[in-house]
């Protein structure tokens, strides 16, 4: 990985090292809609890894796999933010179903079921669960969360004190993180094991499937509508002042 005077050989740690950006793409696809491009990810992967290699220093401790990982996902993180992987119409209609949700958890003192919110959105239960199909890739926090929309403060702003500091490290270390425990604690408890099995075993939808016994469609469907319940319930709370 050196060259003969101690120096770091760029092109011999960028060819090792295009095989785990692959995987790392590979992997991130399995969690996103058809819309996205692999190559776009493994193309943003290459300049997180090539700024990896620069920036990288034996004295910073860590395994330079280690240290890369991070950058690599960063970068592919940032493409997917600035390309707005996800539609706008598939947005808006995710959102509708988390003022639904809202709305009826405020009424029936619960988390209502699939049927309960295809009623309150006034479709069938089939064309809800084909919303939560399109809606594949929707995620608990967008980039637009951190500023102003339709003229409204963003929900995730109040959580950020430190106007400073990285909003995005300042919630995962703060209240926020805090809220999101408390918020995946209320979920209906075939939801909280899905996404068990997805973030903390990291199983891929069919394997969940299996577990569940369901199909990886459905998982798909479940995983949307488990994002929506935490959204829901995290802009509850933050504009109530409880998070």
């Amino acid at each position: 990985m050196y060259t003969v005077s101690g120096k770091k050989d760029k092109n011999a740690l960028l060819a090792n090292h295009a095989p785990l950006v692959k995987r790392l793409a590979h992997q991130m696809m399995a969690k996103l809609p058809p819309s996205v491009e692999v190559d776009d990810l493994i193309q943003a992967g290459m300049m997180g890894l090539l700024d990896a290699i620069n920036r990288y220093e034996d004295t910073h401790g860590a395994q330079f796999e280690t240290y890369a990982v991070q950058r690599i996902r960063g970068s592919m993180l940032d493409e997917l933010r600035s390309t707005d992987w996800l539609p706008r119409s598939i947005r808006q209609n995710m959102r509708k179903i988390e003022v639904a949700i809202n709305t009826l958890q405020q009424r029936l003192g619960r988390p209502p079921g699939e049927s309960e919110i295809a009623g309150e959105l006034k479709m069938s239960l089939t064309e809800y669960q084909e919303m939560l199909s399109d809606g594949s890739g929707h995620q608990l926090i967008y980039y637009e969360d951190f500023h102003e929309t339709e003229g409204n403060e963003s929900f995730l702003d109040r959580h950020v004190i430190d106007e400073e500091g990285d909003p995005l490290r300042a919630l995962l270390d703060g209240a926020f993180r805090g809220a999101v425990i408390e918020a995946i604690e209320a979920l209906p408890e075939r939801e909280k094991m899905l996404l068990g099995l997805y973030y903390e075993q990291e199983l891929n939808l069919k394997e969940i499937g299996a577990v569940m016994g369901v199909s990886e469609s459905r998982v798909c469907q479940l995983h949307s509508q488990a994002m929506a319940r935490l959204r829901a319930r995290l802009k509850e709370q933050a504009w109530t002042g409880q998070a």
